[in-house]
């Protein structure tokens, strides 16, 4: 359960200093995590983003206290957090005040499948790759749209006679924390000498992983399996997310939208220490 106790003291820690700036790289090291892997994760077990919680705790405070540090730090940050405050309670901080005004809370967190585990050697992949961000979730808009711009331009039938027994790869790899951009390459495992024209050429190096199946049309099982590994399998696991690549594996000619459709998860894994 150490994942969740490292969770758990973050929380700790995004509460402590609520009323001050928070960055969410030192947030992330209370919890022994880079800081895209830290709040992919936040996100999986909650449901909403690390800076969006940190927001509606601030509003909630500010809320329940009304007092004049809370407000100046409203105040003080932007003018889209008072609009904020308004989405969240439906008045403004200055209504608040006025009696028999009630507000709404967003409370404090808490933290109270087919699997199989693979070795695998290094191996390439070729394909084409797109930078993406995930402020704001930006990342869930442009990777549908990508593999929808690549099934459509022909580029992933154009792979098929290079696939290999992994079949088709979505693979995010190449994590900038500084920026919150990681790669996404849609592509093959290679099996040939040559790199066909137009394509990339990416190294997976070897790991150990824990491969999950998807079961189901790829919306939403892919995303339903993603949360469940996060919320179930790493808290009850002496397993804990390595700093390696992380892809999705489909059968080439699969299809996507079938009940039975298979879809695998690998996640590259450590033994925690």
């Amino acid at each position: 359960m150490d994942i969740l106790n490292r969770l758990a003291e973050s929380i700790d820690y995004i509460e402590k200093y609520l009323d001050q700036p928070l960055k969410h790289e030192e947030i992330a090291k209370i919890a022994y995590c880079s800081k895209f892997h830290y709040q992919r994760m936040f996100y999986m077990l909650t449901g909403v983003t690390l800076a969006d919680y940190i927001r509606k705790r601030r509003l909630t405070v500010a809320a329940q206290e009304l007092a004049a540090k809370w407000l100046m730090l409203l105040l003080n940050t932007a003018t889209t957090h008072l609009r904020a405050f308004s989405r969240l309670h439906g008045i403004s901080p200055s209504q608040a005040r006025e009696k028999g005004r009630t507000l709404r809370a967003f409370p404090r967190l808490s933290f109270h499948i087919q699997i199989k585990g693979v070795l695998k050697k290094p191996f390439q992949v070729i394909g084409k790759a797109l930078e993406v961000t995930v402020k704001d979730d930006q990342n869930k808009k442009d990777i549908p749209a990508f593999w929808n711009e690549l099934n459509h331009n022909g580029f992933t039938d154009s792979l098929k006679p290079h696939i290999g027994p992994l079949g088709f790869l979505g693979v995010c790899m190449d994590f900038n924390d500084q920026a919150d951009t990681f790669n996404y390459v849609i592509g093959v495992e290679k099996t040939t000498a040559d790199t066909p024209a137009g394509c990339v050429e990416k190294p997976i190096p070897a790991a150990t992983w824990a491969v999950f199946e998807a079961i189901g049309p790829v919306n939403p099982a892919v995303q339903a399996t993603w949360e469940r590994i996060f919320s179930e399998w790493f808290p009850a696991t002496g397993y804990e997310l390595a700093n390696a690549p992380q892809f999705e594996s489909c059968p080439k000619d699969g299809d996507i939208m079938a009940q039975d459709h298979i879809t695998e998860i690998w996640i590259p894994v450590v033994k925690q220490k």
